[in-house]
């Protein structure tokens, strides 16, 4: 009765379990792997949100394909206009932009390059769009990089394109300029496309901003991000893909990805017309956002140098750090332990695709308080 594609193991894991039953028993847990923007004590601007929603133009349906104008523009202000309003296209989220990409340059069973480690979203969407992904590693050697002797190996005839994640997550590394240029000649090579997630790119630690592929004319390339991170409203639902490349390649592309949205039209007027108001409130959201980040790391560094097991690997950007512990025990059965011995939820890094167990996730946007507490337990339980 159902498709191959939503052949998913649908019984929850054990991990999920013990967090299922920690939370029927009424145990209080601190989450250290929290990733939701709205539930961390951040201060909006709560006025100004609500009211750019009551656009009496909201109640005019006037479908655009790629989105109102207006709203693209606004994002077109975002990149500082390095970006043309017409080669943007509006989505609900980038996982939205992800399957129209995927739609428009896969058929079923073609390969998309993913990187390993990186965000297990990937999986799903590439199972509902028929896509199959073939990994290709980060090796981290005081900072993560790319493996190219290893990215060329997974290159086949079927292969389509080659996902980046600017900075990744949740490992923080940005693609360098070096890299950037070593992708560019790769893909020119074997004819791929480049599709980026670029949706920390804000979240530089160091608060030098890096370089959007927003803007990289080389190959044919689709950005994609959106106000879930650059305003931390993910409950906004307001995306986009910003296409850019050679012309040859990117007027046809955006041709029939304008079909592909049209076949939609799945974002609403309401959020468009917001669309400036909404984008607008990253210039307060963010300082608190980094503020945060940064504060966390430095707590994190101050517990880690107190003892000698456990390290924190080099992180440039994002909401995410990445612990390295001793693999005494599988990753989820460490996470789980965690859950009924010192009520702390962390993610086990093969959420993630680790090459190995010894990798916790935690996330740096979490109340410092609760930080504070969470990190102090976890290292106390790891020393016991």
């Amino acid at each position: 009765m159902f498709s191959r594609r939503t052949d998913w193991k649908l019984t929850p894991n054990r991990f999920t379990q013990a967090q299922h039953q920690l939370h029927a028993a009424g145990r209080e847990v601190l989450d250290l792997s929290i990733s939701n923007p709205t539930r961390v004590g951040l201060h909006y601007d709560h006025e100004a949100i609500l009211q750019s929603l009551t656009n009496p133009a909201a109640l005019d349906y006037a479908p655009q394909p790629k989105g109102l104008l207006r709203a693209r523009q606004a994002v077109a202000d975002y990149y500082n206009q390095q970006v043309d309003p017409e080669s943007l296209l509006l989505t609900t989220s980038t996982s939205e932009g992800y399957s129209f990409v995927f739609r428009l340059l896969s058929n079923p069973d073609d390969e998309v390059l993913v990187p390993k480690p990186s965000y297990p979203l990937f999986e799903f969407l590439a199972d509902l769009q028929d896509v199959k992904l073939i990994p290709y590693p980060l090796l981290y050697d005081h900072g993560w990089q790319i493996d190219f002797p290893s990215l060329e190996k997974t290159v086949s005839p079927r292969t389509r394109a080659i996902v980046l994640v600017h900075p990744n997550n949740p490992t923080g590394s940005f693609v360098s300029e070096a890299e950037r240029a070593a992708l560019n000649d790769f893909c020119r090579q074997h004819e791929l496309a480049i599709v980026v997630d670029e949706v920390f790119l804000d979240y530089a630690h160091d608060g030098i901003s890096r370089p959007s592929f927003a803007s990289n004319k080389d190959i044919l390339t689709f950005t994609l991000s959106g106000i879930s991170k650059i305003s931390a409203l993910p409950q906004m639902k307001l995306a986009w893909i910003a296409a850019s490349g050679p012309a040859a390649q990117l007027q046809p592309a955006l041709s029939r990805l304008e079909i592909i949205a049209d076949t939609y039209l799945s974002l609403n007027a309401p959020i468009q017309l917001a669309a400036p108001a909404l984008l607008d409130q990253r210039k307060q959201i963010q300082p608190q956002l980094l503020d945060r980040v940064r504060a966390n790391l430095a707590e994190l560094d101050c517990q880690l140098a107190r003892q000698k097991a456990c390290q924190r690997l080099a992180v440039e950007g994002g909401w995410y750090a990445v612990l390295r512990i001793p693999a005494t025990q599988s990753d989820e059965d460490l996470a789980i332990d965690l859950l009924h011995k010192a009520s702390i939820l962390v993610h086990p890094g093969h959420f993630y695709d680790f090459h190995r167990d010894g990798y916790l996730i935690l996330s740096l946007i979490t109340h410092p308080d609760q930080f504070h507490e969470g990190i102090d337990r976890l290292l106390k339980l790891l020393a016991a």
